[in-house]
């Protein structure tokens, strides 16, 4: 009989999504060269400001993250190098990380 299906042996891996690498991970880049993206979506009829991809150190993140919470009264968190904040915030967050020197798209 015949074998249907792709031989894993041979170096094929049964999902095809590209990881994150470690480089790019540890990358850190001076804030006025990112190239930042504030989005909108929307979780269980709640709406969340995101904003990233961030080329910082984790503790930077975090001090950074911190920062903004505070200045904007709104909670947040850390998703791998994007910041999540609660709420309609994007004009907010786009002026506030602007006078920290961050660069957009």
């Amino acid at each position: 009989m015949f074998e249907m299906g792709a031989k894993f042996e041979s170096g094929w891996k049964s999902d095809n999504k590209k990881g994150k690498t470690a480089e790019a991970a540890d990358t850190v880049l001076p804030p006025e060269s990112h190239n930042l993206r504030i989005y909108r979506e929307k979780r269980r009829g709640k709406v969340v400001t995101l904003c990233g991809p961030f080329a910082l150190s984790p503790k930077e993140r975090k001090a950074l993250l911190a920062a903004l919470k505070k200045a904007l009264g709104t909670g947040g968190t850390l998703r791998g190098d994007e910041l999540e904040l609660q709420g309609e915030c994007s004009d907010t967050l786009r002026n506030a990380l602007k006078r920290r020197g961050f660069g957009f798209r």
